[in-house]
């Protein structure tokens, strides 16, 4: 049986209590989805309100990427959480504004960016005015 092709890589660190900051590393796919997902759940579990989500070192995603963190932004909505993507690299960009996922879930290019976003309170669509979902 064939090793993955492309392993995936999951840190966490916790800024605060209440924030878990994951950097992603390494393709974010059908194969590798669920340690993602598993590392999600654990810091929900844990009362973690507020992802950022650093992906600047994923190549790659697909749809199975996606839907998780749709999932977690869901599930942080329940506490008045929040989910930041930090950094997507130009290909994972494209794929989150092509599916909308960039209009429900901010984009910030750092750690502060996105720590100071979660500061302000649940996140609001961008643009004019109110695009309740």
């Amino acid at each position: 049986m064939p090793l993955a092709q492309n392993p995936l890589s999951v840190e966490v660190e916790l800024p605060r209590e209440d924030v878990a900051l994951i950097t992603v590393d390494g393709y974010l796919d059908v194969d590798t989805a669920t340690e993602f997902q598993a590392h999600l759940a654990n810091q929900l579990h844990h009362g973690r309100r507020h992802f950022l989500l650093d992906l600047s070192s994923v190549p790659f995603m697909d749809s199975s990427g996606m839907n998780i963190i749709l999932r977690v932004y869901q599930e942080t909505r329940k506490t008045e959480g929040s989910v930041h993507v930090i950094g997507p690299t130009p290909a994972v960009r494209r794929i989150l504004d092509l599916t909308g996922v960039s209009i429900t879930v901010p984009i910030s290019e750092s750690v502060d960016e996105a720590l100071a976003r979660a500061d302000e309170g649940p996140s609001v669509p961008e643009g004019p005015g109110d695009q309740s979902l």
